[in-house]
């Protein structure tokens, strides 16, 4: 089954920021061993909402652009991941490796409805 992964660091601890040449390194070999092992499929970190990114916001059948605020700096996504694993209970512990790597704060998973077999017992 296919998992989507986002990533909110701790804003106290480990506040959102390029990562430096040790920690770019530690991430790429997280990466390449998830890829070894058919897990990764595909990810990344993003830049500062504000300068690269926007929200767009639909209410009422009319959709703006939002210049702020913003949510918390201990709301804000540092990235994503799409990965592959057999069961929950992989995906967690693929979580747990990636927090090993990417330091404190959240790592939250969905499983992904890819066709009718994700939408059997359990799946609501």
């Amino acid at each position: 089954m296919k998992y989507f992964s986002i990533y909110i660091p701790d804003a106290n601890t480990n506040p959102a920021r390029p990562p430096n040449a040790e920690e770019k390194a530690r991430m790429d070999g997280f990466i390449g061993e998830a890829l070894a092992r058919g897990e990764f499929l595909g990810g990344g970190g993003f830049l500062p909402l504000r300068s690269h990114g926007a929200v767009v916001r639909r209410a009422n059948g009319s959709s703006q652009v939002i210049d702020g605020p913003y949510a918390e700096a201990k709301e804000i996504v540092g990235g994503f991941a799409m990965l592959q694993y057999d069961s929950r209970e992989a995906a967690i512990e693929g979580a747990k490796r990636f927090m090993d790597v990417a330091g404190d704060g959240e790592c939250i998973t969905y499983a992904i409805v890819d066709g009718p077999e994700d939408c059997g017992e359990g799946a609501h």
